[in-house]
């Protein structure tokens, strides 16, 4: 380190806080994970979880006109007409490219970690963001606060499998 220029030091000591608050992000939302299990949680997580398995499981066209019995019962409910697709698209998309990378991995374990993931991917954005509009320093302590600020946490733990696991994100 001492041969390096103050840019590259500087560069380093970004790179190492940015990837503190990552790692930071991620690791503070598996709390229900190390403590009991890989679950999902709640009713509205599970739906999610289900309609997700049956993208996964029989297509895009198939999941848009599937109409679910379970849901909303005795009536049912017809998905493609009342859901927001994009995090049962997102999580499906994902769980592809692991399994196009012979990575074997079941869809409720990507439904369970995808929250945790984007919450690493929303300190990367709101450092890239905050850099932009402020300073580099002010960057990296607002990448540094989103990622253990409660009110974010409380939405995106693992095993919370619902829209604002991402939509914070892309946001």
């Amino acid at each position: 380190i001492g041969t390096l220029s103050q840019a590259k030091k500087e560069t380093l000591i970004q790179m190492t806080i940015l990837s503190v608050a990552c790692i930071l992000s991620f690791s503070v939302r598996l709390f229900s994970v190390l403590r009991f299990e890989s679950v999902i949680h709640e009713f509205d997580p599970y739906f999610n979880y289900r309609t997700t398995k049956q993208l996964v499981e029989n297509g895009y066209y198939e999941f848009h006109n599937w109409f679910d019995d379970r849901a909303w019962y005795p009536l049912g409910r017809i998905i493609g007409g009342t859901i927001y697709p994009g995090l049962m698209v997102t999580a499906a998309a994902v769980y592809n490219v692991f399994n196009f990378f012979n990575v074997t991995v079941n869809i409720r374990n990507v439904c369970v970690f995808l929250a945790p993931m984007f919450s690493s991917f929303t300190v990367i954005v709101v450092y890239l963001l905050t850099k932009e509009v402020k300073s580099v320093g002010a960057g990296l302590v607002a990448a540094s606060m989103i990622a253990i600020v409660p009110g974010y946490i409380s939405r995106s733990v693992a095993g919370s499998y619902d829209n604002e696991g991402i939509a914070i994100f892309c946001m």
